[in-house]
């Protein structure tokens, strides 16, 4: 039983921040900026699509977090949580590891729980068991892990645009 409650209180800490982390960029709860503050941080980001990134990855956010919180369809919520930490990541990469100086720590730890959580199963304590089904085999870690980072590189192939390059200052 101490598994399952560790895995538990795992589920419950990483899905809970996870799933209220998108409630901040969609909202002004949990002392978000509203959708307008999310949309700003997306294209501050370099994203296009506005509100509606904002949008998509706030309620991807919630979702995958709630998903993964209750033990329901862990690989899913694995994946969808791999997908948007995936973006995240992509977007700090350049600030290098470490929290401190925006880097892509935390993403890099969520990827890691979701991944986890996928290899364990969500334990006893959860919807997948109180719904009776199987223990997920251990392939679908793998393949959570591959579809939420080919998930999240495909959304910043599409909709992160390059910097422009800052042109040189004319001479009078």
């Amino acid at each position: 039983m101490d598994t399952d409650t560790g895995l538990l209180l795992l589920r419950l800490l990483a899905g809970l921040l996870f799933a209220a982390h998108g409630v901040q960029k969609v909202s002004f709860l949990l002392g978000g900026s509203g959708l307008a503050g999310g949309t700003e941080e997306f294209r501050h980001d370099g994203f296009r699509g506005g509100a509606l990134t904002a949008l998509a990855a706030g309620a991807g956010q919630i979702g995958s977090g709630l998903l993964l919180a209750a033990g329901a369809l862990t690989p899913l919520a694995a994946a969808g949580t791999i997908g948007v930490m995936t973006v995240a990541l992509t977007v700090k990469w350049p600030n290098g590891l470490w929290v401190q100086h925006d880097g892509y720590e935390y993403p890099l730890v969520l990827i890691g729980i979701a991944t986890t959580l996928t290899l364990t199963g969500p334990g006893r304590l959860s919807a997948d068991h109180a719904l009776g089904l199987p223990h997920w085999p251990a392939w679908s870690a793998a393949a959570a892990l591959a579809a939420g980072v080919a998930g999240g590189l495909a959304v910043r192939a599409l909709l992160h645009r390059p910097p422009t390059p800052k042109a040189p200052p004319r001479s009078p």
